[in-house]
């Protein structure tokens, strides 16, 4: 779905996509139009927490805050914990509470990363123009599960647990390699094309008019009853991931496809089984197929080419899907 990312809404709600947060109306996530990468990537992510989290990229205007945070609240029934690109330490590690400082008194204060625990979404905006000593720190908590804080006389450590989600707009620049293949998975924004664009459209109003009719409530905002099946069936997913046999072909496979497309590191075959793997979860399927590899390997292996290692775009090109159509056909 495309056009002013924070003015696409409605609102949402507890255990479902549909809660008001702050004011602001957030389109449900089954209404969102289009952009089913972004939607596959986030749905694999969550299934199987262990990929390491989701780098959205794309131009400005083609929801990507909008799918990130309708994907929040269906799943966890709030907006997701958001940090900026003017973080710092503090916010992001916690610290002390100045105020009860200056009076003489010790209070600690939560960072960022221990807000989104309990199984919440972290959502860094803009992660590409944000200090690369923060984006490591979150990516290393995220990718690790622990919190180490020895800093002011605090020394800490903790597990936390939380999805993680970057967006960012390429033409503003692009990640360090090192940070890029820490995300688990890449998915790209794309333009709509003209049906898409009718359908977002028609999406967008029926919403607006389903929320200014008399007595509507967020408790039973349009879209609540299709988000909640999409999470039912996203937690049904996860619970039966290591349900999923993993074959040795399909080991066979991935990392063919791996070395075909020269991946730089270990980390693309390895995110491109887990994907896989959640990918046969969600379609209740015993064991991962060929057809699983192929639906999520460009999302593991697109930011792991030689060209982005090398500090260049993220490209995928019409051969590189020949490769896959070879390999995982």
């Amino acid at each position: 779905m495309t056009g002013g990312e924070e003015s696409l809404g409605a609102a949402g709600g507890g255990g479902g996509s549909t809660a008001a947060a702050g004011g602001i109306a957030i389109l449900p996530y089954s209404r969102v139009v289009g952009q089913h990468d972004l939607k596959l990537a986030l749905e694999l992510n969550f299934v199987s927490p262990s990929i390491g989290g989701v780098l959205i990229t794309g131009a400005p205007g083609t929801a990507k805050s909008t799918v990130v945070r309708a994907f929040s609240l269906m799943t966890q029934g709030r907006l997701p914990v958001t940090l900026t690109i003017d973080a710092t330490d503090d916010r992001v590690l916690g610290g002390w509470e100045l105020g009860d400082l200056l009076e003489g008194r010790t209070r600690r204060k939560r960072g960022l990363l221990e807000t989104a625990d309990d199984d919440g979404l972290l959502y860094v905006d803009e992660v590409n123009l944000l200090n690369d000593h923060v984006v490591n720190i979150i990516l290393d908590v995220a990718s690790t599960g622990v919190l180490s804080v020895q800093r002011e006389g605090i020394d800490t450590v903790r597990k936390v647990r939380f999805g993680l989600v970057g967006t960012m707009n390429p033409e503003e620049g692009l990640l360090r390699p090192q940070l890029l293949d820490r995300f688990g998975l890449m998915a790209v924004a794309t333009a709509l094309d003209e049906a898409e664009r009718r359908a977002m459209l028609h999406a967008v109003l029926r919403f607006d008019e389903e929320l200014a009719r008399p007595g509507a409530a967020p408790s039973g905002a349009p879209g609540r009853d299709e988000d909640e099946a999409t999470r039912a069936r996203l937690l049904a997913a996860r619970a039966a991931l290591f349900d999923v046999d993993v074959p040795e072909a399909a080991v066979d496979r991935a990392v063919a496809t791996a070395t075909a497309l020269r991946a730089v590191g270990h980390r693309g075959e390895v995110v491109m089984i887990q994907a896989a793997r959640a990918r046969a979860a969600l379609l209740g399927d015993p064991a991962v197929r060929p057809a699983h590899l192929r639906a999520v390997a460009r999302f593991a292996l697109r930011h792991r080419k030689p060209e982005s290692a090398q500090g260049g775009a993220a490209e995928w090109s019409a051969e590189d899907e020949a490769i896959l159509d070879d390999l995982l056909s």
